[in-house]
């Protein structure tokens, strides 16, 4: 049986689980919109003949914002994989339970790796596309024209 310490800690990790899971869906969501975005920007840019330059730096920016939301989202899924291990025993971590801004402020890479941990986020392939795909045909419609 555990004693109510450890009864109150797995409460708390047990409701922080399910908060880190929902905001990690809304993540994922609102990466779908951006995507949904890109598109429909693509669409409006080649259907009013817009300039390319400003369509593939637009479509660029919408890219740059997938990658923040999914290396946050990263954030999310790193402190809820902690999470289901200390529920696993949660008397080998005593006091864990709602420590998401602490571990990321103690594991936070300076400005540098932060742009690093974004260009890594945005060459994945779930990430990349469908923004390299709509780049190149924004590239080859100003080449043809």
């Amino acid at each position: 049986m555990l004693a109510p310490m450890e009864t109150s800690e797995a409460a708390l990790l047990g409701r922080e689980w399910t908060a880190l899971h929902r905001d990690c869906e809304a993540s994922e969501r609102s990466a779908l919109w951006i995507k949904l975005a890109a598109v429909a920007l693509t669409a409006v840019a080649v259907a009013l003949n817009f300039d390319a330059v400003l369509a593939i730096v637009l479509v660029g920016v919408l890219w740059v914002q997938e990658a923040v939301v999914r290396t946050g989202q990263a954030r999310l899924v790193d402190r809820l994989l902690r999470v289901e291990a200390v529920l696993r025993d949660v008397a080998a971590a005593p006091r864990a339970a709602c420590q998401l801004y602490s571990d990321w402020l103690a594991t936070r890479p300076g400005a540098l790796g932060l742009l690093a941990e974004y260009l890594a986020a945005a060459v994945r392939p779930t990430v990349a596309f469908p923004y390299a795909v709509l780049v190149v045909l924004l590239w080859a419609l100003a080449v043809i024209e």
